[in-house]
């Protein structure tokens, strides 16, 4: 493709990020960060004790996919379980501050909010507290989820999955998810947990890291035709048409049924802190296809949004100015074929 095409192709998606309207399905949770410092040792155990300064709470899981969404001007609507608790109700809180959808997320009376407690001091995590029950779905619960979901799929560009193993991504919630996408002609994108593999056939994308690659697809992935065996695979065996793999320093490899493969180098100039992209990299990714742009364009978008947050330190998001002006400034020509 030609580089000026493909930078007018991108800002004009970008331009309408604000029109596309994202269903994110999937393990809701809140991040809280407790800040403070060390001054001495316990001496009850030989732990620092952290003297409280601060706290901060965030969305996380699928609510920080939303997070994207709605920082990149997009209307995202959130769908799934969270506790009927003063948490649960911080993150509907946070939600309408942000401007995101909850119409579709259900309160279950049986299990907590999931709930993930970060200590820091002097600017290391000192230890996680994870609050969490990790069980199926109630049945009633489930019905009323699906029934949200049905009212909510047939208003939606596009649906991303964002699995966290927690119990919202299960068999009865896939098959109306994927199967309402696939007969409306929605994509659907999958942020996958391997172990729960057989639930994503017959979705449109995935996308795995290297080691979750290797994990759906048994298979060693060392140079490019590895790589592409790997991709393939996992594409036959879950019936997919798209899969996109994150790599790290070593890029993006996109792989399209009839295509076969294309890697996008790294975009990001320096890297402080991971966390997060692989939501920025699937909130892109369905925000591309939802304005028309294809599998590869979609990809290139993602990756230079990656590369932006990677460059920003803990949960971050990136903006429509930041992607716009990365757009502008970044030589595509090296890297288009």
């Amino acid at each position: 493709m030609d580089p000026d095409r493909l930078k007018k192709r991108l800002t004009e998606a970008v331009d309408s990020f604000p029109d596309r309207r994202i269903l994110v399905v999937g393990d809701i949770m809140l991040d809280q960060f407790v800040w403070g410092e060390v001054s001495r040792i316990s001496p009850e155990a030989p732990v620092p004790v952290v003297e409280v300064e601060k706290e901060s709470f965030l969305l996380g899981g699928a609510a920080n996919v939303a997070n994207n969404l709605r920082s990149l001007g997009s209307r995202p609507a959130l769908a799934g379980i969270i506790g009927q608790d003063s948490f649960g109700e911080k993150i509907v809180g946070l939600c309408r501050k942000q401007g995101i959808i909850t119409r579709a997320t259900v309160k279950d009376t049986g299990r907590p909010t999931t709930l993930k407690t970060r200590i820091v001091a002097r600017g290391q995590q000192v230890v996680r507290v994870d609050r969490e029950e990790v069980k199926a779905l109630d049945r009633r619960i489930a019905s009323k989820l699906k029934k949200r979901l049905g009212e909510a799929i047939p208003e939606s560009e596009a649906v991303v999955i964002s699995d966290y193993n927690k119990g919202v991504v299960c068999r009865e919630i896939m098959d109306i998810v994927v199967g309402q996408a696939r007969e409306k002609s929605i994509p659907s994108l999958i942020d996958p947990k391997p172990v729960n593999a057989p639930l994503y056939k017959g979705a449109t994308v995935i996308t795995p890291n290297e080691k979750e690659a290797k994990a759906l697809s048994s298979l060693a992935i060392g140079d490019k035709n590895e790589l592409e065996k790997a991709a393939s695979r996992i594409a036959c065996l879950l019936d997919l048409e798209i899969v996109l793999i994150t790599r790290g320093t070593e890029g993006m490899t996109l792989w399209q049924r009839g295509k076969g493969l294309f890697t996008i180098p790294t975009m990001a100039r320096e890297v402080f802190d991971v966390t997060g992209a692989g939501d920025t990299v699937i909130s892109l990714m369905a925000l591309g296809l939802a304005t028309g742009l294809s599998p590869c364009e979609s990809a290139f978008l993602a990756n230079l949004a990656a590369g932006i947050v990677v460059g920003k330190v803990g949960t971050a998001t990136v903006n429509r100015q930041e992607l716009a002006l990365a757009i502008k400034r970044t030589p595509l020509e090296s890297i288009v074929q």
